[in-house]
């Protein structure tokens, strides 16, 4: 997620802890705001970083495990009613299979950036652009899909700022 956000990563330019202090501290505010607690998952070791506060606990994966495996065997401890926020492919797709809400990082960052999901994130299944259509596909073209719906449903909890 640090290389995802243009703050987040000049400040990982300075150093990896600097990046990780900032993303723990846009999430501790994020969470004090919305009364909602993150789990987030580093690759290796501590480095010298005070652990996260409150509602932000802070889990360094240990070889031969990687971060995103972690990340996947979090998903399907958390189940239905758990979020994931990754890009990578393989633990989107583990966090689906698991019954979670996915969202993206980039997402993500915009929904905590703002304060809120993004517009027209809605459970509501208004009508999306003629672009949005997929061909060869059955049923509403129109109707997200329960994934999206899941996605805007996590970002909505953040807003509560």
């Amino acid at each position: 997620m640090l290389r995802r956000d243009t703050d987040l990563r000049a400040r990982e330019a300075e150093s990896l802890e600097a990046g990780r202090a900032a993303l723990l501290r846009l999430l501790a505010v994020t969470a004090s705001a919305s009364g909602e607690s993150f789990t987030v998952v580093f690759d290796g070791a501590r480095r010298g970083q005070a652990p996260a506060e409150g509602q932000v606990a802070v889990v360094f994966s240990r070889r031969p495990e990687s971060a995103d495996d972690m990340l996947e065997r979090l998903a399907r401890s958390a189940g239905a009613g758990g979020v994931v926020v990754s890009s990578d492919r393989r633990v989107k797709d583990a966090g689906r299979r698991a019954g979670c809400a996915v969202v993206t990082a980039e997402q993500f960052l915009d929904a905590v950036r703002r304060g809120s999901a993004p517009e027209g994130a809605s459970d509501d299944e208004g009508e999306k652009d003629e672009t949005d259509e997929r061909p060869g596909k059955r049923g509403n073209p129109r109707r997200r899909s329960h994934d999206e719906v899941l996605a805007a449903r996590a970002l909505r909890r953040l807003d509560g700022r």
